[in-house]
């Protein structure tokens, strides 16, 4: 962990992605996979955190794609993921921010 409390790294993901927004999106998802899991470890250890947590994207079309809940044709490929990160959001588990 990092001074700031989050995990640092960088991988290739596992996918092609078209765009950047898509990529940025499958970012969103896969950071919510893992910061439900540490919210699950540190509940384990008795220790909550303070909901929403803000998760920072530098891409304004990927949170457009959050805000809109109209699925698209271009948004299709990614449906699981955007259902993953809308409900995510909607939980009042994220709350996004742009940078």
């Amino acid at each position: 962990m990092t001074s700031r409390g989050a995990p640092r790294k960088t991988k290739k993901q596992s996918s092609v992605s078209r765009s950047t927004p898509e990529s940025e999106y499958r970012s969103l998802a896969a950071t919510i996979c893992k910061l439900r899991w540490i919210l699950y470890l540190l509940a384990d250890f008795g220790v909550s955190l303070k909901l929403p947590i803000d998760l920072f994207c530098d891409n304004k079309a990927a949170l457009h794609l959050l805000a809109n809940p109209v699925f698209h044709e271009r948004t299709k490929h990614i449906e699981l993921d955007c259902h993953l990160v809308r409900d995510a959001c909607k939980d009042g588990f994220i709350s996004p921010v742009h940078v």
